[in-house]
């Protein structure tokens, strides 16, 4: 089996569910992600033993572009996180009502189908193709399917729109200039162009702005909060769990290796900008009374310090930044599930009208408990793992950029712990709210069960990245 079919199954699945019928629309997208999501575990599995897995074939002769897909351990990792939190997500919206549903759940498997392709391409060209292509499901599911009065939606989506398709301009130049260069779109022919001091810091900054806004670094943030909350939960959770990671993940893939010297020479101006985020979305999340905002600011702390690690060019900062990646995706979807389930029940995304509900649903407050403290990073989780090591990388560049990063576990439990306090505690609330349906249970058993296990086991998963993320720094140094 080769990685071209893992896209191959999401592109026929989002055709298929689009010309299927209503009622069984949402059932054969689950179907299908789950399907992408065994295949990943077959691609993952032949990678392990050494089978090959890639794809290579000419695509167009003039310019120079191949159909190129790179399955190492660092592509596979997030392509796993795209399979497993697709079906993750469709489940966990049985409890909404939707309509187009066939349209819907087609949108969700083509923006799987972009997302993973964005992890896998190994050309300049292909990978760009994807890395637009994302943009349009995303931008439909808001706009259509989204929250709140329709005009401002609209607003909303167009200027994460804009935001996010402008910022892709400046790389698709950078591309541009590097085929001039090289003659070639290949990841490995662009890791070896010979550019001056000069032209690296421009290809550097073009590639920073593209990702700077998608992750988003301050700055660049300002889409992010009214975007969050303009989505329907679904929308939020691939946003949030999987698409930021795009950029984290290119960060490595693309930006650095091509530019190692320009990322050596401005490194602390990029790892202080990062860590400015990391302070800046604590201390807007102090401030939220609502609970998708909170969620979203936080998510702002939390990605600001896996871009500061991963801008120590150090082994220590790539692979605390792929496992915090890993480990975000899943915390941040639960979090993001429970917010909704919250809104389901109680009609309201203010923390300020919510209280008591442990009093009413002891299950659903436990867990909520779980990946709260798992957000801020409590040993024994996953978050955990990946936090301790971005910032033991970050104090082999200077231990005040570790003692000021760290203020994000610090101002994180202070923030999430109050909204625990503020929604699950106090006096039983005047409305009525029925604890979670067995449906619910399940998304949220897998998401702690992961959340735990590769807490306590990670080297699983950092035995399958630490050999490409080495192999990236031969370029890097």
């Amino acid at each position: 089996m080769n990685v071209s079919l893992l896209l191959v199954i999401l592109l026929a699945g989002a055709l298929i569910t689009y010309f299927s019928s209503e009622k069984i629309a949402r059932q054969v997208a689950l179907f299908v992600s789950l399907v992408a999501f065994v295949a990943t575990g077959v691609l993952l599995s032949q990678f392990q033993s050494g089978a090959s897995v890639d794809v290579m074939a000419q695509w167009i002769s003039n310019p120079n572009i191949s159909f190129y897909l790179k399955a190492d351990g660092l592509s596979l990792a997030l392509a796993l996180l795209t399979s497993a939190v697709t079906p993750l997500v469709i489940f966990s919206s049985f409890g909404n009502s939707f309509e187009n549903k066939r349209t819907l759940y087609a949108l969700i498997l083509f923006m799987a189908f972009a997302m993973t392709g964005t992890f896998l391409a190994a050309d300049g060209f292909l990978y760009y193709i994807f890395w637009e292509l994302s943009l349009i499901p995303i931008y439909f599911i808001g706009l259509l399917w989204g929250n709140g009065d329709a005009e401002l939606r609209k607003r909303t989506m167009v200027r994460f729109f804009i935001y996010t398709f402008a910022g892709s301009l400046f790389m698709l130049v950078a591309f541009i200039f590097l085929y001039q260069k090289a003659g070639s779109f290949l990841l490995e022919d662009l890791y070896v162009v010979k550019l001056t001091s000069s032209e690296q810091f421009w290809v550097f900054l073009a590639f920073f702005l593209a990702y700077a806004i998608k992750i988003p670094i301050v700055p660049f943030h300002s889409w992010q909060a009214d975007t969050y909350q303009a989505n329907p939960a679904l929308g939020t959770m691939l946003l949030s769990g999987v698409m930021l990671k795009m950029a984290l993940f290119s960060l490595i893939r693309w930006q650095i290796p091509i530019a190692p010297d320009a990322a050596a020479e401005y490194k602390n101006f990029f790892i202080v900008l990062s860590i400015i985020g990391v302070i800046y979305g604590s201390i807007l999340a102090l401030r939220q009374d609502n609970l998708k905002k909170l969620l979203a600011y936080s998510s702002l702390a939390h990605v600001g310090l896996i871009a500061a690690g991963t801008y120590t060019l150090t082994l220590d900062g790539f692979r605390g930044a792929v496992l915090q990646m890993l480990a975000h995706g899943f915390v941040i979807v639960g979090l993001f599930f429970a917010a909704e389930i919250i809104e389901r029940r109680f009609g309201t995304q203010k923390i300020s009208e919510m209280g008591g509900i442990r009093s009413q649903a002891v299950w659903f407050a436990s867990v909520f408990m779980i990946l709260t403290v798992a957000s801020v990073g409590l040993p024994g989780t996953f978050n955990f793992v990946g936090e301790f090591t971005l910032l033991y990388s970050l104090s082999q560049i200077n231990i005040w950029y570790a003692i000021i990063g760290g203020t994000t576990i610090i101002l994180g439990a202070f923030y999430m712990l109050r909204m625990f306090q503020q929604t699950m505690l106090g006096e039983t609330n005047t409305k009525l709210f029925a604890d979670i349906k067995i449906q619910e249970k399940v998304v949220f058993v897998i998401i702690v069960a992961v959340l735990i296990l590769f807490g306590l086991y990670p080297k699983c998963l950092n035995d399958l990245i630490v050999p490409a993320l080495e192999e990236t720094l031969k370029y890097v140094n």
